[in-house]
């Protein structure tokens, strides 16, 4: 679980992030959502400490950040699993070889050990053939996926993920979706999801948080977005008029 209370940030003379309180649970698939300029970006790399606010506390499983020792924070940074917008790939390595990397790095591991866990993550991810394959021969929804495993390689008590449907197709983003959702569960995971895509809110949305200039201006889950009256958040998630007859469709169907 991470609990946020009253986060601020500003940047200069700007404002960025305006006492933001929530809370982010484990096994859940936790949505961060917003117009560009929104503070979602900036309240993500709060959240994994790239950025240090300037009131308010991050807590992981009930401890503060701010109050954590050097051991700590480095015993912290060791749970964490992050998926990059544009996977984060090392075009140098090998699939494998870029899923043992944090293994390599964190661990004392011996080289079939990391090999072993792998070859584990890589098929929970579905992906059985493709070990010695580099980056550049593979799929963009097959290096997300390469993503994910490399993510997920440590037993990560949390994971967050940066817009992981950029650039895919419908099909593959609802596979990813589906992914993720799955090992949250599976693994018991805080997962924290920075995302602009409405199908991903619709479909894994288990926890909401609509940030607007830089306060939350709602929170909720996929079945309470459809019912709401914010009117920020409508014209956000139902902008196209797809989403606009859908959010109708439902309506109608409740009454």
């Amino acid at each position: 679980m991470i609990e946020v209370d009253n986060l601020r940030k500003s940047f200069g003379d700007t404002q960025v992030l305006k006492g933001i309180t929530t809370t982010f649970e484990s096994g859940k698939t936790n949505l961060i959502i917003g117009q560009s300029g929104s503070g979602k970006t900036v309240f993500l790399k709060s959240l994994l400490g790239l950025h240090t606010p300037d009131d308010g506390t991050i807590s992981y499983s009930g401890k503060p950040y701010s109050e954590m020792d050097i051991d700590e924070r480095v015993g912290l940074r060791q749970k964490i699993g992050m998926v990059f917008q544009g996977s984060a790939l090392f075009d140098s390595m090998t699939v494998e070889e870029n899923v043992m990397f944090p293994l390599r790095m964190f661990t004392k591991m011996s080289k079939s050990e990391r090999q072993d866990r792998a070859d584990m993550v890589l098929k929970r991810v579905n992906l059985v053939n493709a070990h010695k394959r580099f980056p550049a021969e593979i799929s963009g929804g097959m290096q997300k996926r390469v993503a994910i495993a490399r993510a997920i390689v440590n037993r990560p008590k949390y994971l967050f993920c940066d817009e992981p449907n950029s650039g895919l197709d419908p099909k593959t983003a609802i596979v990813i979706d589906n992914l993720v959702n799955e090992i949250t569960k599976e693994f018991e995971i805080t997962t924290v999801i920075n995302t602009h895509d409405m199908n991903s809110v619709m479909e894994i949305g288990e926890k909401i948080v609509f940030l607007r200039k830089g306060l939350k201006e709602w929170e909720g889950s996929n079945k309470e977005i459809f019912k709401t009256d914010n009117e920020a958040v409508t014209d956000f998630v139902y902008s196209s008029d797809l989403f606009k007859k859908v959010r109708q469709m439902y309506i109608e169907e409740r009454n």
